[in-house]
């Protein structure tokens, strides 16, 4: 509804996974890619603009939520050229997967803009041979395509193609996922998303699924969204027949930002309302995201940059009081 589909993911919304927050891009050395469609933020409060992706309608207020980890983990990122980045990461958990992965980022020499080069491929793999890639690429001014692939235990397990095209004032997608024309199974998206007025962009989406496990063979789901941007707001909606999804996002102030989300999911007969900030201290080069939601899940993330060392210590904790329930991370990025 209104999100990027994963790999394994299921019509219904479900509870995201939460992985180590990921490094910050490095100031020099590999040409930062600007997201299609998208301007700064400034311009996008006041209503102006392109409307983007549907698959970001609500990303402003999922961007203040923590992304929590758990246990002890060590990132090293280094930029081998302008155009080419390494990272190894290091996991030690009890809950989770542990062991070691290898990352590669590269951007090629194709030059769309300033800030806009391409092709951009993003992997990683670990010693168990289970591979994540992600290629994208731009096809003149108004197409984009990108392809995200899994492996795991080197076999090949899933697959995802989108194509974006990017019209004066508007966005239509189409993503094909886990294709299979041996046992005629597949998911299949579509997303369009129109800015109707300054401040208002309204937009449609489109799920099919089909094969041999789902009932009936095919179900498919609609879904309506809009967006309205104000000063410093944005309120955001995802309405369909697989639930509601509602975001609603304030930048208090140039160090202060609030998200509110509530998911109601009529399959399952349940909500989820969830309550997060960030809170920027720039003098001491600290980021504080936290979180509360309906199932009495509190959770918080703690970014501190250790200048003038290339160093970020993260500190991440999670608690459930109904199932008492308490996990702590700590991780060091170094680049």
């Amino acid at each position: 509804m209104g999100n990027r589909i994963s790999f394994c993911e299921p019509l219904h919304p479900g509870a995201d996974s939460k992985s180590f927050p990921p490094p910050p891009p490095p100031t020099v050395g590999l040409i930062p890619e600007k997201e299609f469609g998208k301007q700064d933020p400034d311009v996008q409060e006041a209503g102006q603009g392109h409307p983007g992706t549907l698959e970001d309608l609500h990303k402003k207020c999922k961007d203040v939520h923590p992304v929590v980890f758990e246990g002890a983990k060590f990132m090293v990122n280094k930029v081998l050229s302008n155009h080419f980045q390494i990272s190894h990461t290091f996991n030690l958990s009890s809950f989770g997967s542990s062991g070691y992965r290898f990352g590669a980022t590269y951007v090629g020499t194709h030059q769309m803009s300033p800030s806009e080069v391409f092709p951009v491929f993003v992997g990683d793999v670990d010693a168990g041979a289970n591979l994540n890639a992600n290629l994208i690429h731009q096809f003149g001014q108004r197409l984009r395509g990108k392809f995200a692939a899994q492996i795991q235990g080197g076999q090949f397990t899933a697959g995802q193609l989108t194509t974006d095209y990017r019209g004066n004032d508007y966005t239509a997608s189409m993503t094909l996922g886990n294709i299979d024309l041996v046992h005629e199974s597949g998911v299949v998206v579509a997303h369009y998303l129109q800015k109707v007025a300054p401040r208002l962009d309204m937009g449609a989406e489109l799920v099919y699924q089909y094969g041999p496990n789902i009932p009936g063979r095919e179900i498919a789901v609609t879904s309506v969204a809009g967006r309205y941007n104000g000063n410093n707001v944005t309120l955001s909606a995802t309405l369909g027949s697989a639930g509601v999804h509602v975001c609603y996002f304030q930048r208090a102030s140039e160090q202060l930002k609030f998200g509110i989300e509530l998911e109601l999911n009529s399959r399952i007969q349940e909500s989820v309302t969830t309550i997060g900030f960030q809170a920027d201290v720039p003098k001491a080069d600290l980021t504080f995201r936290g979180m509360i939601d309906s199932n009495w899940t509190v959770a918080a993330v703690l970014e501190k940059k250790l200048q003038p060392l290339p160093f970020t210590f993260a500190l991440s904790g999670t608690l459930n009081h109904t199932k008492s329930q308490f996990r702590v991370g700590c991780g060091l990025i170094i680049g």
